[in-house]
């Protein structure tokens, strides 16, 4: 049969035959080319695998190859056309797959059950693709993930649950997409990813800046949040945020410094340089400001380094190490802060905090300053001069009081209930009692040479003084006002009337 088939060959027009030659050929390169739907892997042929990695970047595939082995580590399908990571990529788990490449795909949907099967992933490359949105809990099932990249998309809208349970992420590359809202949720509250170190959220459309809640943060969560080329408005607290990173030459503010800029609030929405502000905007230069405490208070200092787990030492003012842990007053803790109980005025001065790791060492001074008095539970300090003052004062007021204000009146005068209650007794004495007669007998029977003013010495009154106790009337008085009284003698006093007058 074979040889008849090879005759009948021969036998044939030499068009025909032609013709199956190029047949041949032709079904021999489409061999050679891969099938790109549905494809099972080739390591020959579709991909290159090298022991537990397996490449098939830069093959035109349209779906991700199936039939994986279980021992692949690391996964590259970068630069292909796979437009959607759907939940069935895999059909199977991938316990040892740690590294998953998919840039540069064209990929604009991602399953919420895509990464079911992969949850041992700790590096995931998602970049320069046609994502526009993050759906809620989409990378929850990757508990081990680190590295995320999702840079060079479309983002315009994040889900705050979208990197719900990533609670391993340390590095998070969102720059160069449509952005404009500062996901703080990641940073604060009971969303935040506890081991973000990194967080790139630099060329997007962000516009304002939650200051306060930054200023916050610690030193090594500043040093890798990245918001440069972007749209800010200008305004000096940003100016000073940034100035004060910049002063701490956190990576942030150093590395891209030229980059930083914003957008002038006025008409002309010119775009300016940040570090400019103060000359453009008359922002006032940013001042590192002194630690201030109130007796008895407990203050932790913080050695806010710009990086994670450093080793910390602390050194009192005028240079005197810590004393040991048993010390009651001044003890390190042990995140590296310093806690002064019982504060007292002599605590003030700088303390220096020296930190060490195996990539970088950093020395950082903290001022404190204590003040002379406690601060009580209303929040009013009380200083003791001021104490003091408003004593006096209200001594001053007491006197006062007591001179103008309290009534005198004479009860040891004769004859004092015949009289008006109303009437006034214009020469009483507020810081004397006046004498009476059996006073000024008493002091006559001394046998001392002493002397008084006798009543009937004193002139100048309305009328002359009657030492019998009786009144006279003044004349003129009765014909211009009426008759009017006279101030009886024995009421007649001065602050000195019983003054004695030594012979």
């Amino acid at each position: 049969m074979l040889h008849l088939h090879f005759n009948c060959v021969s036998e044939m027009p030499p068009s025909i035959k032609w013709c199956i030659r190029w047949a041949v050929c032709l079904s021999f390169i489409l061999a050679l080319i891969p099938r790109s739907r549905g494809s099972t892997l080739n390591c020959h042929k579709m991909c290159i695998c090298a022991s537990n990695i397996v490449s098939c970047s830069k093959m035109n595939l349209t779906m991700v190859p199936s039939d994986l082995p279980d021992y692949t580590a690391v996964l590259d399908i970068s630069f292909n056309e796979i437009t959607g990571l759907r939940a069935q990529w895999t059909k199977h788990k991938l316990p040892n797959l740690h590294n998953l490449l998919l840039s540069h795909n064209g990929l604009s949907f991602i399953s919420s059950e895509a990464f079911i099967f992969v949850k041992q992933l700790r590096y995931l490359d998602l970049s320069s693709n046609n994502l526009r949105q993050l759906d809620e809990f989409i990378f929850e099932p990757l508990i081990d993930l680190e590295v995320l990249l999702l840079y060079n998309n479309h983002i315009s809208q994040i889900d705050r649950t979208a990197f719900s349970g990533l609670n391993n992420l340390q590095k998070l590359y969102l720059s160069q997409n449509q952005v404009s809202r500062f996901p703080l949720e990641l940073l604060k509250d009971k969303n935040r990813l506890d081991k973000l170190s990194l967080l790139d959220l630099s060329s997007n459309r962000i516009k304002v800046l939650p200051i306060q809640d930054l200023q916050a943060l610690p030193a090594w969560i500043k040093n890798g949040l990245y918001f440069h080329n972007n749209t800010l408005i200008c305004d000096c607290e940003l100016y000073s945020l940034m100035t004060h990173w910049y002063i701490r030459r956190l990576n942030s503010a150093v590395d891209f410094k030229d980059d930083h800029t914003c957008v002038h609030p006025g008409l002309d929405k010119r775009v300016l340089r940040l570090y400019d502000l103060n000359t453009l905007m008359n922002c006032s230069t940013f001042k590192e400001t002194d630690q201030e405490a109130y007796l008895e208070q407990t203050l932790t200092l913080s050695c806010d380094t710009r990086h994670r787990n450093m080793s910390k030492t602390w050194m009192l003012p005028g240079n005197i190490a810590v004393p040991p842990y048993d010390n009651q007053s001044i003890v390190p803790l042990k995140d590296g802060n310093l806690e002064i109980k019982s504060i007292r005025p002599e605590d003030s001065g700088v303390y220096t905090c020296f930190a060490v790791s195996e990539y970088l060492n950093e020395t950082l001074y903290v001022v404190v300053k204590v003040h002379n008095f406690t601060l009580n539970g209303n929040s009013e300090t009380l200083n003791t001069a001021f104490t003091t003052l408003v004593g006096c004062l209200a001594s001053v007021v007491l006197v006062l009081i007591y001179l103008y204000l309290t009534p005198c009146r004479c009860f040891c005068c004769p004859d004092q209930g015949k009289k008006n209650h109303h009437e006034d007794s214009i020469h009483s004495s507020m810081l004397s009692i006046t004498p009476t007669h059996e006073d000024m007998a008493t002091k006559a029977e001394l046998n001392r040479h002493v002397a008084f003013i006798d009543p009937k010495d004193l002139q100048g009154q309305n009328g002359k003084v009657n030492p019998n106790g009786e009144e006279e009337v003044d004349e003129e008085a009765m014909k211009g006002k009426g008759k009017r009284k006279k101030s009886l003698a024995d009421s007649i006093s001065s602050v000195f009337s019983d003054t004695p007058i030594v012979v």
